[in-house]
């Protein structure tokens, strides 16, 4: 009978040694695999700060951006354009340095201290796009003011000093502020690209040409806004403003559609919630289809010209404010998901950019970040 118990409970203690190590190799198990998944959460802590920019920016990409593209237009117009075109060119002269007035104002606005703006024109940092950015507006806000005052001038509205400015090149200043204009209007997706925010910096290659074509787009439809009412026909110069327009819509859908493309499962700021509604139906329900189907409609319904302009202009303004304000918004959101942080870090998530692997240095992977173990978290 001893030998009997004596065996029982060697047998049981080594069943209790087999389930032990049994419970203890599935942890172990399920450890690894869970190592070898890329990290979804960071302790519900977002990893990276999201950026500071808030409605100001969105007004100063959004005012730049149709100040770069009015130039631009009536420039394009002054040099190619017919005679017919002359009132384009004149408008565009004229919204240009207008617009681009607030732009430093909210800049210094959003930076808190005027004294930061003034540091940011002490120095050229060639591979800083914020350093350029605030040299190119500095650029581009000279060129246009004097395009405005020599365009004032042949009016004859500044007396004395516009008969001075009247003899200044016309071509030339136009031709000078395009490369400005365009790279006014481009620059501020390069800027949001430039960070380590996923989203943008995932789309860093997208984000300009999307921002340029909305700025050429939004201009055109502002100009034929402007037209539309001053008394007197313009048919030639509508007409020309909506081939324009057209144009730069279907580059601006084309470079949205890349977006959603190119991103993978980091769009889903863009297709989820209040602001995936707001970026359907604002920013291209709005902004791209809304004027097409206003314009082709009225035309089919008898609409008046006028009525439809104004209407289909107003509707491309709206939502050329909308894109900025999603892609801003969205980025935010972007920044706070940590899954998305961690998703963009992998190896197979970062872009082949030059410009884009030094702005990523804040994300996870290159800073060393290896998901805690168990014996961590006890």
């Amino acid at each position: 009978m001893p030998s009997e118990r004596g065996t029982d409970e060697h047998e049981a203690g080594e069943a209790g040694t087999d389930e032990r190590e049994a419970g203890e190799a599935e942890p172990r198990g399920r450890r690894r695999r869970r190592e070898q998944r890329p990290p979804t959460d960071y302790y519900g802590i977002p990893p990276i700060h999201r950026a500071h920019w808030g409605g100001l920016i969105e007004w100063y990409f959004f005012l730049g951006g149709l100040a770069s593209g009015t130039y631009v237009v009536a420039a394009i117009a002054a040099l190619f354009g017919r005679p017919e075109h002359i009132m384009v060119v004149r408008i565009g002269r004229y919204l240009a340095p207008l617009l681009v007035v607030p732009c430093p104002v909210l800049l210094i606005l959003d930076l808190g201290r005027p004294e930061r703006f003034y540091n940011m024109l002490r120095v050229v940092k060639l591979r800083s796009p914020m350093s350029l950015g605030t040299w190119g507006l500095v650029g581009f806000s000279l060129l246009a003011f004097l395009s405005g005052g020599q365009q004032a001038g042949r009016d004859g509205l500044l007396g004395g000093a516009g008969r001075t400015l009247a003899r200044l090149p016309a071509r030339v200043l136009a031709g000078l502020g395009v490369p400005f204009g365009f790279f006014l209007g481009g620059y501020t997706g390069v800027l949001l690209g430039a960070t380590a925010v996923p989203l943008w910096a995932r789309n860093a290659r997208l984000l300009g040409p999307l921002f340029l074509s909305s700025a050429v787009s939004s201009s055109c439809a502002l100009i034929q806004l402007v037209l539309a009412c001053l008394p007197g026909r313009h048919e030639e110069s509508e007409s020309a403003l909506e081939r324009g327009e057209l144009v730069a819509a279907l580059g601006e859908a084309a470079a949205l559609a890349a977006i959603h493309v190119h991103s993978g499962a980091l769009d889903a700021p863009l297709t989820t919630g209040r602001l995936g509604r707001l970026h359907a139906f604002g920013a291209i329900g709005c902004g791209i289809v809304g004027p097409l189907l206003v314009r082709s409609a009225g035309r089919w319904l008898g609409l008046p010209p006028r009525p439809r302009s104004i209407l289909a202009s107003a509707l491309a303004l709206v939502g050329a404010f909308l894109v900025k304000h999603v892609m801003m918004r969205a980025g935010a959101q972007s920044a706070d998901d940590p899954a998305a942080t961690f998703r963009f870090a992998r190896r197979d998530g970062v872009p082949d950019a030059a410009g884009v692997s030094g702005a990523t240095s804040g994300t996870p992977a290159q800073s060393g970040y290896q998901p805690p173990t168990d014996a961590a978290r006890a």
